[in-house]
């Protein structure tokens, strides 16, 4: 039997139609949500996967921004930032992550920035099914590479926000 798939509301990717749970803030159909959760799964449950789990994150986070809220602008900014600091100034996860806690502690500065009418070409369903850990690794980069490039009319904010002295 053939199964059904839909565009989801959050990234555009297409994924599998189905009922379920979603995220309560970052708007995603159940189908992508659920496809996040088991590449989630892969990158917690096999340490080969582990290395691209900084970038899994944010990326999935920047493509599902959700609605104006405090909670919201927090998140897309936070994770913006990671991906800035990854992918720009080759950064560790490690210091991505002081580097944002530091920026949700002084968070007063930060605000809601208009979502690209794109969010990326490549969605979290291009990763899921990767065929083994280089795989999956390639398919992550590739896909924070299209997310951060979607949010290009933002990249100078994003680069204001990063705190200094981290």
């Amino acid at each position: 039997m053939e199964s059904r798939t839909t565009s989801c509301i959050g990234c555009g990717g297409i994924v599998p139609e189905i009922a379920g749970p979603t995220h309560r803030y970052l708007e995603a159909s159940p189908g992508c949500w659920k496809l996040y959760g088991e590449v989630l799964s892969l990158e917690y449950g096999d340490r080969t996967y582990w290395g691209s789990h900084r970038l899994t994150v944010d990326t999935y986070a920047v493509q599902h921004p959700g609605r104006p809220s405090a909670q919201s602008v927090r998140s897309v900014a936070i994770h913006l930032i990671s991906l800035c600091l990854v992918l720009e100034r080759d950064a560790t996860p490690e210091y991505a992550l002081r580097v944002i806690r530091a920026a949700t502690a002084a968070s007063e500065g930060l605000r809601w920035l208009d979502p690209p009418s794109s969010l990326g070409e490549t969605t979290v369903a291009d990763v899921h099914g990767a065929a083994d850990a280089a795989d999956h690794g390639r398919r992550v980069r590739m896909w924070a590479d299209a997310a951060w490039s979607a949010w290009a009319a933002h990249h100078r904010t994003i680069r204001a926000w990063i705190p200094k002295g981290v």
